[in-house]
């Protein structure tokens, strides 16, 4: 039986071990890259779909209430960024309820949906945004 013996760069050895001690910190910047492209597919798309009927009634609260929250492990120790709205309203009511109501409509109103179209739009460009940072950051380790 043949053997093959292969061996890694000793500046990629130099790299993998470096990069164990600063993994948290690069994971947290790779998704916030992602996260902002992401997020500003949601503000273009919210902004299209809010006070755009004749009787709206939108304050610019909703809009100026979303953003991106920090970088947070789950239970399973996988690294989340999430993207939504801060809370409470000045009116008092929720600023998830209303982006609910727009997002799928209710009885009398229909949807104007700015979430999934957004997530799907910029799903390619988020993950290369995240590519390159991950690279950048590699590299100067």
């Amino acid at each position: 039986m043949a053997k093959c013996a292969v061996e890694m760069p000793e500046e990629f050895l130099q790299k993998i071990s470096k990069l164990g001690s600063k993994t948290d910190e690069i994971v947290s910047e790779v998704l916030k890259a992602g996260g902002e492209i992401v997020l500003e597919k949601v503000k273009k798309n919210l902004s299209d779909v809010v006070g755009k009927a004749e009787d709206s009634r939108s304050t610019g609260e909703l809009e100026a209430s979303l953003g991106l929250s920090t970088v947070k492990q789950d239970r399973d120790g996988k690294s989340n960024i999430k993207i939504g709205f801060s809370e409470p309203r000045s009116d008092g009511d929720s600023n998830a309820k209303i982006a609910n109501i727009l997002e799928y409509g209710r009885q009398g109103q229909p949807a104007r949906p700015f979430l999934k179209p957004a997530k799907t739009a910029s799903k390619n460009a988020c993950i290369e945004a995240m590519k390159v940072k991950l690279t950048n950051e590699v590299d100067k380790l």
